[in-house]
């Protein structure tokens, strides 16, 4: 199965260049951008090619790019060859623990999927785990936002949802219609990889991704992006992860 990678782990390790052709000697075929990547869009897609990589996804930040400047959130996409947009997180002043807050939210998603649909790409949100912290009523911010965008694609960040404090196979049932795309990483047992933010390499933690991804598979998720938040190594995770994800 092709594996894509999310850039944003890589962001320490420039040049990109250099970063591109790691990635494709590892049999690596697509990458997620970030923004980090988008400053000269044409500049980076010459890269892609250079070294034999797509570009099928990338995270725009913050959600009021899509609001106050779509025209250049389509441009940058398309010229990177991308076909599935996501949002991946709000500023921590905004992760509040209230619902009509996150009602809110889900309604200018469901907007801006609309608009962005329109432009004839696909749109969707990526999780962190603050979506699982409990507002004043009770209710998730998770299911808020999706059941308020009814139309936007889910990108499952897998860990984000266990670092909520969540069964992320629940999670994968309930919104088996939803989630399209899943981020691959790993969680480090107890008191491991302090320096990495408690993250591991994938099949190095404590995730029982032969299940996850046999679960993900299932409900025909068919992009699937490995992610460390915070490699010490970009070249060790990113070779431990793909070796690991190939063998499922």
């Amino acid at each position: 199965m092709d594996v894509s990678f999310q850039l944003y782990s890589a962001r320490n390790f420039s040049p990109w260049d250099n970063v591109l052709s790691h990635l494709s000697n590892l049999g690596y075929t697509q990458v997620e951008g970030f923004g980090g990547n988008y400053e000269d869009a044409a500049a980076f897609k010459a890269l892609l090619d250079k070294h034999g990589l797509a570009m099928p996804s990338g995270h725009f930040f913050p959600l009021e790019q899509f609001e106050d400047d779509l025209g250049t959130v389509v441009a940058t996409a398309k010229t990177l060859g991308m076909k599935r947009l996501f949002c991946p997180a709000l500023p921590p002043e905004q992760r509040v623990a209230d619902a009509d807050a996150w009602t809110s939210v889900g309604k200018r998603l469901e907007n801006i999927g609309k608009q962005v649909r329109d432009a004839g790409l696909r749109f969707g949100w990526h999780n962190h785990d603050f979506e699982f912290a409990a507002c004043a009523d009770g209710r998730l911010p998770m299911d808020i936002l999706l059941q308020n965008a009814p139309s936007i694609e889910w990108e499952a960040d897998i860990a984000w949802i266990v670092r909520g404090g969540q069964d992320p196979l629940a999670w994968i049932d309930r919104y088996a219609e939803r989630i399209t795309t899943a981020h691959v990483k790993d969680i480090a047992p107890e008191d491991e990889c302090i320096d990495e933010d408690g993250w591991a390499d994938v099949g190095y933690g404590v995730m029982d991704w032969k299940t996850l991804t046999a679960a993900l598979r299932n409900i025909d998720v068919d992009l699937f992006v490995m992610e460390h938040d915070n490699p010490s190594d970009f070249e060790r995770f990113a070779s431990r992860s793909i070796e690991t994800f190939q063998r499922f």
